[in-house]
């Protein structure tokens, strides 16, 4: 009975309506938040990975990326898109603690409110609703362009590619980090690991899981980077995160008063699917990549988004 109702109440995959809707309801009823804190992203442990807090590990996952991005040392007012924001967690920090000028996206609408009572009222982050396949923004807008777990939502990712790249300023950094399936092309996906694959999408509403390599070479194919895309595997960096997000659910009790039966069933369903992510990163099916690319003075013109939509090859690398 359990097993069938799991499968029967996946999140698939259908439009851009349903991730928001997946998002609106995991923040309403609080309990992603309770448990995953203002970061809905995985954690850094460091490297090799060392026993950490949950929380802080989410925390230090955001000043790694900064770290290794390169963008520390740019200067207060420095203006930063955080694309697929959440309820604000990196935005926050980044304005906090870097002095930056922080723009949060998302597509949810329940995401921005709670974002927006989270922020304390003077820091320089705000928050709206939009698309990462349409940005809403003009080309050059941003000196940094930040997203954190947002791809795997995408179902074109030479589209959400182009965007990215697009609303950089020419120099602009765009600095990334995705859960990524390992590269089909070379190694084919075998017996066990296509149906597995096909539960990490259908759950929590994925149309496809690209590459590190297919989508760092999608960035270079926008013609607008320059130099080479710098990318970075972190599965062993974030990879305790599974299955600490589970023993947060033991380890705070106080869930179940908070939130009642109909919140711990809510929690015990997400358990297999945090499980199956833990096996297919654990095993290589699936990578934790980080990007990095730089904008470039000049170049090509990208290619109208209606032209780009006629390119299904482009759609998962």
């Amino acid at each position: 009975m359990g097993i069938a109702a799991y499968f029967l109440t996946a999140r698939k995959y259908q439009s851009s309506g349903t991730v928001a809707n997946s998002y609106d309801q995991w923040t309403v009823d609080g309990i992603l938040e309770f448990y995953w804190g203002e970061h809905i992203h995985l954690g850094h442990y460091g490297s090799p990975p060392q026993r950490k807090d949950f929380l802080a590990a989410k925390s230090d996952f955001v000043h790694e990326m900064v770290r290794w991005g390169g963008i520390e040392k740019l200067p207060p007012g420095t203006t930063v898109l955080d694309v697929g924001c959440g309820i604000g967690g990196s935005s926050r920090i980044l304005a906090r603690d870097y002095g930056f000028a922080v723009t949060g996206i998302t597509i949810s609408p329940q995401q921005v409110k709670r974002a927006q009572e989270l922020t304390p009222q003077g820091l320089n982050a705000q928050f709206a609703i939009d698309d990462a396949m349409a940005l809403s923004f003009p080309d050059g807008s941003f000196d940094v362009v930040w997203s954190i777990e947002a791809g795997p939502h995408m179902p074109d990712k030479a589209v959400f590619a182009r965007e990215l790249i697009r609303v950089l300023k020419p120099c602009g950094v765009l600095v990334v980090a995705d859960w990524n399936q390992r590269d089909d092309r070379q190694k084919p996906l075998n017996f066990w690991e296509k149906p597995a694959m096909r539960q990490l999408l259908d759950q929590w509403s994925h149309p496809a899981f690209s590459s590190i390599e297919g989508f760092s070479e999608l960035l270079a194919e926008t013609k607008l980077v320059e130099g080479e895309v710098i990318t970075a595997d972190w599965t062993k960096e974030t990879l305790p995160s599974w299955l600490d997000s589970i023993w947060q659910g033991i380890a705070r009790p106080d869930g179940l008063v908070r939130f009642g039966l109909s919140g711990f069933v809510k929690s015990v369903r997400e358990v297999p699917t945090l499980l199956l992510m833990r096996l297919a990163f654990g095993a290589g099916l699936c990578r934790f990549g980080m990007f990095r690319a730089v904008r470039a003075n000049s170049g090509t013109e990208l290619m109208d988004t209606n032209s780009a939509n006629q390119t299904p090859s482009n759609l998962v690398r």
